[in-house]
């Protein structure tokens, strides 16, 4: 870049720009702490808030991410990865003891926490009722809202958002309608001693921009999207017994499935 293209540019993108160049080539590290406003403003000779004001914009280009009262670092660029058929695997519960969510996250080094919302019995939403067959006027399901939380050592970040729909033939009069804590195995073990073990799973995936709610509940960067997963359960006998919408941050979340090829 010349001189005076160089001296064009607003001072906050200046900083930004090489901010982003030095993460880009590595010179800055995942993890690794950015120099404070302070220090910004003293090397680059502006304000802080030019300072704070290049640090927001690669904070909205999911670069950097800015922990209260502890700094700012390098995103890190690893995903948390779901994983297909084996995350509902019966082999992984008995392993285990956990649930899907808190097993890939043990494998990936990663700790896990999970905050339950709400449980309330509601009508199911048209979709749900679609993939739960729940065609009958008056039919309910239980909603669980569980958020998903995973953690390093740079701290926490929300991940996902996942709301359970279960009818509530299934649910009515044990824990998956009234318990936060579901016990060793988690929901799928739960689900299996009520006579309907996972065998299969039908996952339909999209992308979108995050409603308001999700955005602040899931802290979003500006101009990301989410991955939105409308997961259906389906038992030994091929009947759907429970359907699951997760909403993932698309820039910390990936898939990877591992399915055989039908002849």
């Amino acid at each position: 870049m010349d001189e005076d293209t160089d001296r064009s540019r607003l001072p906050s993108r200046r900083i930004a720009d090489d901010l982003r160049a030095a993460i880009v080539s590595g010179e800055l590290g995942e993890g690794e702490r950015l120099a404070s406003e302070r220090e910004l403003a003293r090397r680059y000779g502006t304000a802080r808030n030019t300072a704070r004001e290049a640090v927001r914009i690669l904070a909205e280009e999911g670069l950097v991410d800015p922990r209260h009262g502890r700094g700012v670092f390098v995103r890190r660029r690893r995903h948390l990865l779901r994983f297909g058929g084996e995350r509902y695997s019966r082999r992984l519960r008995q392993e285990t003891g956990l649930s899907p969510y808190r097993a890939e996250l043990a494998k990936q080094g990663l700790t896990a926490r999970v905050d339950c919302a709400s449980i309330e019995r509601v009508a199911p939403p048209s979709d749900v009722a679609e993939r739960l067959g729940l065609l009958t006027e008056g039919s309910t399901v239980v909603r669980r809202e569980n958020w998903y939380y995973s953690g390093d050592d740079t701290g926490e970040d929300p991940v996902q958002v996942g709301i359970t729909y279960i009818p509530w033939e299934i649910a009515s009069g044990g824990v998956l309608a009234t318990s936060a804590r579901l016990g060793n195995g988690s929901l799928y073990a739960r689900f299996e001693e009520l006579g309907h073990r996972i065998s299969r799973s039908r996952e339909e995936i999209t992308a979108r921009m995050p409603t308001p709610r999700e955005a602040k509940g899931l802290r979003v960067p500006g101009g990301v999207p989410v991955i939105d997963i409308l997961h259906t359960g389906i038992d030994q006998e091929g009947h759907p017994f429970e359907v699951t919408r997760f909403v993932m941050r698309a820039d910390l979340g990936g898939l990877d499935y591992d399915m055989p090829v039908e002849d």
